[in-house]
């Protein structure tokens, strides 16, 4: 596996340079399959699938709300947890599923008790069309055991933001189409420390998760 170690403030302006536009239909995978709208920065060396902070993100104080309809305290229920956050919406034709799918693929290849171990949280950058149910309809076909997190927009976007990643309210582009931009990054939160000291760009493929999932699972570096 391929690792670079970043100062903290220069990851924070990096990260928050990258942004997909994702652009969509009225339903979720509805339109015509345009891919997204555009890729507005990458910052070089972002083939670098996982990124080893030297000073570890702090985990987001955001309590919303899940799949079940129930509040969810993101650092109470993931405390001493190995923990990968990724905020995307289900809406999106092609980087946010594709992502999730990356890590179910990996999760499925963990023995049953690390898996078990495991929290994935994806927390939805469309409040307003990611109701609790449509995104525990939209996870069920991805992995029943992800956690989904939906809420205030404001909220959800501060709490992106003490992570380096930048999220804008949908907006319809020119054509009338629904367009989010969001950045893509995944973070990862080692069980020892609750810290966010890994990070993936969306470039990661199935085989970079199931290479550094086992560290992950233990708070090793991948």
């Amino acid at each position: 596996m391929r690792t670079k170690t970043f100062a903290a403030a220069a990851l924070l302006a990096a990260a928050s340079l990258t942004l997909t536009a994702c652009g969509s239909g009225s339903g979720s995978g509805s339109g015509d399959g345009n891919k997204p709208v555009a890729v507005v920065s990458e910052e070089a060396g972002t083939d670098k699938a996982a990124t080893v902070l030297d000073k570890p993100f702090e985990k987001p104080d955001l309590v919303l709300t899940d799949t079940q309809g129930n509040k969810y305290d993101l650092r109470k229920e993931t405390a001493g947890k190995p923990t990968l956050i990724y905020f995307g919406y289900t809406h999106c034709p092609d980087v946010c599923p594709l992502t999730m799918n990356n890590i179910a693929v990996a999760k499925k290849q963990l023995p049953k008790a690390e898996q078990d171990e495991l929290r994935v949280v994806f927390v939805t950058t469309d409040p307003k069309r990611d109701t609790s149910a449509e995104l525990g309809k939209w996870l069920k076909g991805i992995d029943t055991e992800f956690v989904g997190l939906t809420g205030d927009f404001a909220t959800i976007q501060a709490g992106a933001r003490t992570l380096g990643i930048s999220i804008e309210p949908t907006r319809k582009d020119k054509n009338g189409k629904l367009v989010s931009e969001h950045g893509t990054q995944v973070i990862a939160f080692s069980p020892k420390t609750d810290g966010g000291y890994v990070l993936y760009g969306e470039n990661a493929k199935v085989d970079d998760y199931i290479k550094d999932l086992p560290k992950i699972i233990k708070g090793e570096n991948p």
